[in-house]
C-alpha cells in the first residue's frame, strides 16, 4: 500500500470508530452498569472490588472496569470514559489484524479481510458501546492470531505473547476464552507439550491470576459462588438469568454480525478452500464459538463476537484467491440498501423489540447502492481490483456514517435515559424525584446519569414521579397530589 492509502485508510477507520460516541447516552441495562463500576473504581480508587453503588458485583471479571475507570481518571465525559477505551482497542486490534493476515495469506488477503472486520456489523456496532464482549473478542483473536506461526510450523517463538493476551482474554470476560481455545489445542496436538513449558504458562498467570487471586483474598467465597457458579455454571444451563434461546439462534445471529459481507461467505463452502492447516485452524475456531455457544441455554447476539476475526479473514482469503469477485462486492455495496429503513427500525428494536419496530415507508433513495454496486461490478470485471475494493470501502463508509447521523439521536431519545436525566436537571435537580415501576435498563440509566440511586416511590414517595408507559420511555410527572 501506498503512503496517501495508508493515511486514507487510517483517516477511514478513525471517523468510523471514533465519530459518535457521545452522540447518544449510555443504553440498557449493561452499559450504564459496567460504566458505574468503573467510575467508582477511579473515585475509591479500589482496582481489585466491583462495586455497584456500593455493593460488591461479582457478574464479570476487571479488565474493562480498568479501561473505564482509567478514562475517567484522565478527565473523559460520562459517554467518552467507558466507549472510547473500546473503541481504541477495536482500532488497534485491526492494525493487528491487518498485518498478521498479511503475514501469513498476502496483502489482498489482508485487505480484503480487515476491510470487511472494520465494517462488519457485529464488530463496528460492539465497538460503539462500553460491554466485555469487544474486549474479549480483542484479546480472544489476538492471541489466536498469535499462533498461527505454531499451527503452521510449529514455531512456538510467539506462543508466550499468545498466552499473555489469552489471559488479557480471561481478565476480559472469565472461563470462555480457555474453552474457546479447543481448536488451538486440536490444530496442535502433536505439538502440545509447548504449551505447558514456563514460558508460556507463566505468561498466562503473570496477567490473569492477580485479580482473581486478590479478588477472592479480599471476597472469599461469595466471590468464588457468584462469579464461578452463578455466572459461569449457572449461565450455560440455568434459565434464571432470562436469556434462553433456542439452539439455532446464532445461525441468523452469525450471518447478520458479519453483514454486508455476508454474501462473501459464501466462498468458503468449498471443501478444496481448507488445504493448509491455517485455514482449517480458522474454520475450526469459527465453528467451535458457534458451538459452544449455541449449546449454552443462555444466548445473546454479542456471544458470538470473538468468531468475527476468524470469519473476517476466510473472507479475506477467499476473495483475494477469486479470479473475478465482480458478483460477490457488487452483493456486498447492494446490501447497503438496507441501511435507509435500518435506520427508522433500529431505535424502535432497541427500544421496543424487533416485533414492536414499524418499517418506515418506502423511500427510492434507499436505492442509491445499487448504482455504486453496479460500478463496482464494472471495476472488478475489467481488472481495477484495487479500485473496486477501495470503492466498495468507500460506499461502505458512507452508508455506516449516514446510518450513525440517522439512528444514534433516534436510539438516545428512545432507549437512552440521558434525555430524561436532562430534564430532571433543567427542572430543578433530583431531590424531589422518585422512581415507579421502571425496567431495569432505564433504573440503570438514570442511576449512572444521577450518580446516586434515586430513590423508590414505594418507599420514599416524593413530588414527582418517573413512571413508565407499557413498553415506553418513561417520564417525569407530579405524584397524584402533588403540586
Amino acid at each position: 500500500m501506498s503512503r496517501v492509502a495508508w493515511i486514507v485508510a487510517v483517516s477511514l477507520v478513525l471517523i468510523l470508530y471514533l465519530s459518535g460516541l457521545s452522540g447518544m447516552g449510555l443504553v440498557g441495562p449493561d452499559e450504564p452498569r459496567y460504566a458505574s463500576i468503573g467510575r467508582e473504581m477511579a473515585r475509591s480508587g479500589d482496582w481489585v472490588t466491583p462495586r455497584l453503588w456500593g455493593e460488591a458485583w461479582f457478574e464479570k471479571p476487571a479488565l474493562l472496569y480498568w479501561m473505564t475507570a482509567a478514562a475517567f481518571r484522565l478527565g473523559l465525559g460520562e459517554e467518552l470514559a467507558p466507549r472510547i477505551p473500546v473503541a481504541l482497542l477495536s482500532v488497534a486490534f485491526l492494525a493487528f489484524f491487518f498485518f498478521i493476515i498479511r503475514e501469513k495469506f498476502g496483502q489482498s488477503a489482508a485487505s480484503y479481510g480487515t476491510a470487511a472486520l472494520a465494517t462488519s456489523a457485529g464488530w463496528l456496532g460492539y465497538s460503539h458501546v462500553a460491554v466485555f464482549d469487544l474486549p474479549l473478542a480483542a484479546t480472544f483473536g489476538a492471541a489466536m492470531l498469535l499462533s498461527l506461526n505454531w499451527i503452521e510450523s510449529g514455531d512456538a517463538r510467539r506462543l508466550p505473547a499468545a498466552s499473555a493476551l489469552l489471559g488479557a482474554a480471561v481478565l476480559s470476560k472469565g472461563l470462555a476464552p480457555l474453552v474457546l481455545t479447543l481448536p488451538l489445542l486440536w490444530c496442535g496436538r502433536r505439538r502440545i507439550r509447548d504449551l505447558t513449558t514456563a514460558r508460556v504458562v507463566g505468561a498466562f498467570l503473570v496477567v490473569a491470576a492477580p485479580w482473581y487471586v486478590a479478588c477472592w483474598w479480599n471476597n472469599g467465597t461469595p466471590f468464588v459462588m457468584k462469579f464461578f457458579v452463578e455466572h459461569h455454571l449457572g449461565r450455560f444451563v440455568s434459565t434464571a438469568l432470562q436469556h434462553a434461546q433456542p439452539f439455532w439462534f446464532y445461525a441468523w445471529v452469525l450471518p447478520g454480525a458479519i453483514f454486508p459481507w455476508t454474501p462473501a461467505a459464501t466462498g468458503l463452502f468449498r471443501r478444496s478452500f481448507y488445504g493448509d492447516s491455517k485455514r482449517r485452524f480458522l474454520l475450526g475456531w469459527v465453528l467451535w464459538c458457534f458451538v459452544f455457544f449455541s449449546l449454552s441455554t443462555n444466548k445473546l447476539p454479542s456471544y458470538v463476537l470473538p468468531s468475527i476475526p476468524a470469519a473476517a479473514a476466510l473472507i479475506g482469503v477467499a476473495l483475494a484467491e477469486q479470479r473475478n469477485a465482480r458478483w460477490t462486492l457488487a452483493f456486498v455495496a447492494a446490501g447497503l440498501a438496507v441501511v435507509g429503513p435500518l435506520s427508522g427500525v433500529l431505535p424502535q428494536a432497541l427500544a421496543g423489540g424487533i416485533s414492536r419496530a414499524a418499517i418506515p415507508p418506502f423511500d427510492w433513495r434507499w436505492l442509491w447502492p445499487l448504482p455504486a454496486a453496479a460500478a463496482i461490478w464494472v471495476l472488478e470485471d475489467r481488472g481495477f481490483r484495487f479500485m473496486a475494493l477501495a470503492a466498495l470501502t468507500f460506499v461502505l463508509a458512507g452508508g455506516i456514517l449516514f446510518l450513525k447521523a440517522r439512528a444514534i439521536p433516534a436510539i438516545d431519545a428512545a432507549y437512552s435515559a440521558r434525555p430524561l436525566w436532562e430534564e430532571i436537571e433543567r427542572s430543578g435537580g433530583a431531590r424531589d424525584v422518585c422512581v415507579a415501576e421502571l425496567h431495569r435498563g432505564w433504573r440503570y440509566g438514570l442511576n449512572y446519569y444521577s450518580v446516586a440511586p434515586l430513590p423508590d416511590c414505594s418507599a420514599a414517595p416524593l413530588r414527582r414521579e418517573i413512571r413508565q408507559a407499557a413498553g415506553g420511555v418513561p417520564y417525569l410527572a407530579l405524584a397524584p397530589g402533588g403540586k
